[in-house]
């Protein structure tokens, strides 16, 4: 989803550790401040990342923090595309992984909600995922003008 021919883009990697789920938040939503995106939109997008990087850690590295995330985002006009990777284990059955409460670490007391939320929260969303391989996690999301409210 990640737009090639994008006039703005930005491409991050990390340790997949979980103090680097905040700075990922905050590189997010530095990165889409241009937009001037309302508060809602900004904690949307903040909590999206915070999902998706914390399954990167949690599920796709088993909490090594010889992992890597990687987040790449461009912007096109009022739109963001941000995709989200781990080279991780990957998820075995994708469909069972997407259902609302299915959480494969119930020891954790996971909700089970990361890819519903992320899913309610975007414009568009995607999952690809190969066992063995890594997950990747794609999403849309058109920034409403704050100008276009107050006019």
């Amino acid at each position: 989803m990640m737009r090639s021919d994008a006039g703005n883009f930005m491409s991050v990697q990390f340790a997949a550790l979980s103090e680097n789920e905040s700075f990922a938040r905050v590189v997010v939503a530095s990165f889409v401040s241009r937009l001037d995106p309302t508060m809602e939109e900004l904690n949307d997008l903040k909590t999206v990342v915070s999902e998706a990087v914390t399954n990167c850690i949690i599920h796709g590295y088993d909490s090594n923090p010889e992992g890597v995330v990687s987040i790449s985002a461009s912007i096109e006009n009022e739109t963001i595309y941000m995709t989200i990777e781990d080279q991780g284990k990957g998820i075995e059955d994708l469909e069972l992984a997407k259902q609302p409460l299915y959480t494969s670490k119930p020891e954790l007391e996971r909700s089970g909600m990361g890819f519903t939320i992320m899913e309610s929260f975007m414009d568009e969303f995607e999952v690809t995922s190969e066992p063995g391989r890594g997950t990747s996690i794609s999403m849309k999301k058109t920034i409403v003008s704050k100008k276009a409210l107050y006019n």
